[in-house]
């Protein structure tokens, strides 16, 4: 018996094995292999799809085997292998092979220099991986990623809708269109179950790859959906449809609008989903692809439908603050003045632009002696409880201003009531909604007074105003700034005054239109146009506004000054004696009479004077001075300068005195006292026919 070992089988020979593993790479790898020449023509192709027609392929250039996205770039890279050595591995590229049947694929490629062991270049081998599924569901996520991330970061549902067609085009569809129901874009609630075919349909929003489709004049379009169409079914049964698109698609002779769209964008694929929530349908979103692009398949109706579920619920919650904001912009609209009021001696117009701020308000008041205030606030906000903040501080600026105080008597008090209305508002529970909520408001109080031609003007927080002469010229001023209303500055309020000539213009507007020196000194280009109505004025300031500029809206007030005609007023002097009452009382049936007033008019005057000048000559100083103003009332003032005020007694029966006041009360519509540097103006107002 033999003691030898097992038996060693002899080594295979070295080009054998390289032989037997080149073989079963070629036939058995589930990656593609090519092997190149130095001329980039194919020597080799494994046979993973159709063995025949890889085969063909051999002998051909590359350029002509392959069809790809981008043939030069793909051609740049491999010469770059080719010539440097250095490898290319796991590039992405779009294409297919010639003559190959459907879109192109996603392939990952890797290029490798192929060398003899003399170092001499012998081609290349490249490998190619089919990456088509594991790339869509990447960009299926990466749109889901940002639907997700860029739809509902704002309260408007247009700009909803835009983020929308922003997040999914071009990355998963070439066309994109959202429709929301008319009702809806205003804030109203949408009404639950299937959506009827009558109710209309507003394009919010839609958007083209590469600017393709005819998007100009789309926007801001309505319809009604035509029946036996995509769109009808989706709204009916709240389900999506997917469909391939061609000439000869049946429902395309029952829409010819979508027929047009889809010709001219080149559609073949559509996915049409509803913007539902709860049961309630909100509007529609349709999804084409186009040209090279893959046809929608069931992976992506998943998608879509995700993706409108979260837009469904944006939208509902920009549409509830929409109603909120249409609410809260009606309540303001119906708390500012509701017609231009005529004052003496000076001209106004006003402007407010829509936004979503609902705390801008403006006024102009009527003070005694002829004189006018103009109001410009702002309280910063949103919705009703900024509406009713307004509404508290202008109903307190015009009770303040009945009281004949200085500008900046009048923003000191309407602070003190700011103040109390925060303090009420931090004592609310801490599960109040307004409790956390802080409250900023600005003000501009001015006055202007057509006999001395000036105007008195205190800030709260509020820019300063932009004065233009008659003569287009702007004189400088400086108005001293006071803290904004509601804020824990204690400072005190200051004024200024300016000398107006006849003619001259003011600007007040608030914060959101003069932001900064650049937007005043826009307004103040345009407002020099001494010529023009203050209307057209107005206007001409909201044209010069950058686009979106203001979207939180803004108010603009002009005023135009003037003074009052020498032939209606009348102004004597008096003296200080017990005969004056009866001397005023001639001299004004005097001037009555020429200005044509009716005798129950002459008589009540008459005895409003003799009561004014009576308490004047009995408890005032002189001098005495007696002024009557005629324009759409009648005033009487009598000024003396004593700091004493007097007040409205009730005398009793067997009293001698201590009527007058009384009787002035219930013969004037408004009387009151007022203040000065010198001293006090009695003053009283009645209301008379206006002349033909």
């Amino acid at each position: 018996m033999s003691d030898a070992g097992p038996t060693v089988p002899a080594p295979m020979p070295p080009d054998a094995m390289e032989t037997a593993l080149l073989e079963r790479l070629f036939t058995q790898s589930s990656v593609g292999l090519h092997v190149l020449d130095p001329q980039l023509r194919l020597v080799r192709i494994n046979s993973l799809s159709d063995p025949a027609h890889a085969q063909r392929l051999v002998g051909r250039p590359f350029s002509d085997a392959y069809h790809l996205e981008r043939p030069d770039e793909a051609r740049a890279v491999l010469q770059r292998v080719l010539d440097t050595g250095a490898p290319v591995r796991d590039r992405l590229i779009r294409g297919r092979l010639q003559d190959t049947p459907g879109p192109d694929r996603s392939l990952m490629v890797s290029v490798y220099r192929l060398d003899d062991v003399q170092g001499q270049t012998l081609g290349l081998l490249a490998s190619v991986v089919d990456v088509t599924e594991r790339e869509k569901a990447r960009a299926r996520s990466a749109t889901l990623a940002g639907v997700l991330k860029e739809v509902g970061r704002s309260l408007d549902v247009a700009t909803t809708c835009e983020a929308l067609v922003d997040a999914v085009v071009p990355g998963f569809a070439d066309f994109a269109v959202v429709e929301v129901v008319d009702d809806v874009l205003r804030g109203a609630d949408p009404r639950v179950g299937p959506l009827g075919l009558e109710v209309p349909l507003r394009r919010a929003a839609l958007r083209g790859a590469d600017g393709t489709g005819p998007q100009d004049g789309l926007v801001g379009d309505t319809r009604r959906l035509p029946v036996r169409t995509p769109f009808a079914l989706a709204v009916s049964d709240l389900r999506p449809r997917r469909i391939q698109l061609d000439a000869d698609t049946p429902w395309l002779v029952a829409d010819p609008e979508s027929a047009r769209l889809i010709r001219a964008i080149g559609a073949h694929s559509l996915i049409v989903a509803p913007l539902k929530l709860r049961g309630a349908v909100l509007g529609l979103v349709s999804l084409y692809r186009r040209g090279g692009s893959e046809p929608y398949d069931e992976y992506d109706v998943t998608l879509a439908l995700t993706a409108v579920a979260h837009v469904a619920l944006s939208i509902d919650n920009a549409r509830r603050f929409e109603r909120d904001h249409v609410i809260a912009s009606t309540v303001q609209r119906r708390l500012l003045p509701q017609h231009e009021s005529s004052h003496v001696a000076v001209d106004t117009a006003h402007v407010l632009l829509p936004g979503r701020n609902s705390g801008c308000w403006f006024d102009t008041i009527g003070l005694s002696g002829a004189r006018t205030a103009m109001v410009v606030g702002d309280v910063a906000g949103h919705g009703l409880q900024t509406a009713f903040t307004m509404g508290q501080l202008r109903t307190v600026i015009h009770a303040l201003a009945g009281l004949d105080l200085e500008p900046d008597e009048v923003l000191a008090r309407l602070n003190d009531t700011a103040g109390r209305l925060a303090q009420e508002r931090a004592a609310l529970p801490p599960g109040d909604s307004l409790h956390q909520e802080s409250l900023t408001a600005t003000c501009l109080y001015a006055v202007y007074d057509p006999f001395t031609r000036r105007c008195t003007i205190a800030l709260a927080g509020h820019p300063e105003p932009i004065v233009i002469g008659p003569d287009g010229s702007t004189p400088p001023f400086d108005v001293p700034e006071g803290p904004a209303l509601f804020s824990s500055d204690s400072a005190p309020f200051a004024t200024a005054t300016l000398q107006l000539e006849e003619g001259s213009v003011l600007a007040l507007g608030t914060r959101a239109l003069l932001p900064d020196a650049e937007s005043a000194a826009r307004v103040r280009e345009v407002l020099v146009h001494p010529g023009r109505g203050l209307q057209e004025l107005c206007d001409d300031v909201v044209y010069s506004l950058p686009a979106g500029s203001h979207p939180d809206g803004a108010a603009l007030l002009l005023a135009r000054t003037g003074t009052v005609p020498p032939d209606h007023v009348a102004t004597w002097e008096l003296a200080h004696a017990r005969t004056t009452p009866a001397i005023a009382r001639t001299l004004v049936r005097d001037r009555l009479d020429g200005w044509d007033l009716d005798e129950e008019t002459v008589y009540a005057t008459e005895l409003i004077v003799s009561e004014l000048v009576t308490n004047a000559v009995r408890y005032g100083t002189p001098p005495l001075r007696l002024r009557l103003i005629r324009d759409r009332s009648l005033t009487c003032e009598v000024h003396d300068s004593s700091p004493v005020a007097p007040h409205l007694r009730h005398a009793r029966t067997v009293d001698e005195g201590g009527r007058g006041l009384f009787i002035v009360s219930q013969l004037a519509t408004h009387w009151g006292t007022r203040y000065g540097r010198t001293g006090k103006a009695l003053w009283a107002e009645q209301e008379i026919a206006r002349p033909d």
